[in-house]
């Protein structure tokens, strides 16, 4: 399974993904402070512990901690949903049904949001993957190759980085991005309609990824498939050639901007 979902602009997925040459293109054009990793969905439990050297967990965490332990410490770990702390974490990544319950955001009201009534509109607009198709979950650095391929890759990375990506995917075949945002919760917004859409997604962290998950207070999350990563690089490839790359220079707030947008912009 390399797709969840399903594409509005078909891209053809390599037969191989070198890994270390693709985060290290990665590194080189964004200069990423964060490891990017992949995360994959298994039908079964032993799926996921026949991965090499994975990791289990001795204790209750949430998905973002779970993620955070590939992206900041580099380790591959694999989770069932016992794993996890509670629904609202399990549902997003289909390990646990929406159920009235879950529905009811009843946890919420009061905490997060001022009515049962925007508690239960909130837990309604989450995307998430249908429950009943998994039993686990793992995450690894891509470059460890031990996902291969992932199901989605995960990448941290400032404002100024992630709009330098996003021109890199928009450069070829060009098409608008309309992300969500649902707040509290938000990996619903990154790998959990990655997941369900096979679609990049962009989202702000949340309170809980920055608390949890060590998500610095300067990273936007991109969670994307795997095949829309060689797509980024070349088109942030084709962008550095014409002098459109990261880091991005300051021009100066006083200075007569027409020779610095004659060769960005024409004119």
């Amino acid at each position: 399974m390399s797709v969840i979902g399903t594409d509005e602009i078909a891209i053809d997925e390599p037969e191989q993904y070198d890994w270390p040459a693709l985060v290290g293109d990665l590194n080189r054009l964004l200069r990423l402070k964060t490891t990017p990793i992949g995360m994959k969905m298994f039908p079964t439990r032993a799926g996921m512990e026949a991965i090499p050297r994975i990791r289990r967990p001795k204790d209750i965490h949430t998905t973002d901690q779970i993620v955070a332990q590939a992206a900041r410490l580099g380790w591959t770990v694999g989770i069932t949903v016992e794993d996890l702390v509670g629904a609202q974490c399990s549902a997003v990544i289909g390990l646990s049904p929406r159920d009235d319950r879950w529905l009811s955001g009843k946890n919420m009201a009061g905490v997060w949001f001022e009515t049962i009534e925007d508690s239960a509109a909130h837990q309604a607009a989450m995307d998430v993957v249908p429950f009943g198709q998994y039993e686990a979950m793992a995450v690894s650095p891509l470059t460890s190759g031990r996902l291969d391929p992932p199901d989605i890759c995960l990448v941290y990375a400032t404002p100024g980085q992630m709009i330098i990506l996003i021109n890199g995917l928009q450069w070829s075949g060009y098409r608008k991005f309309e992300w969500s945002v649902v707040g509290e919760s938000s990996c619903a917004d990154s790998w959990g309609r990655a997941l369900k859409t096979g679609e990049p997604s962009l989202s702000i962290p949340c309170f809980a990824e920055r608390r949890y998950g060590g998500v610095l207070d300067d990273e936007l999350l991109m969670a994307l498939p795997p095949k829309y990563i060689p797509r980024a690089i070349a088109g942030m490839e084709r962008l550095a050639g014409n002098g459109l790359r990261y880091p991005i220079p300051q021009y100066g707030v006083q200075s007569d901007a027409r020779a610095g947008l004659a060769v960005s912009y024409g004119g």
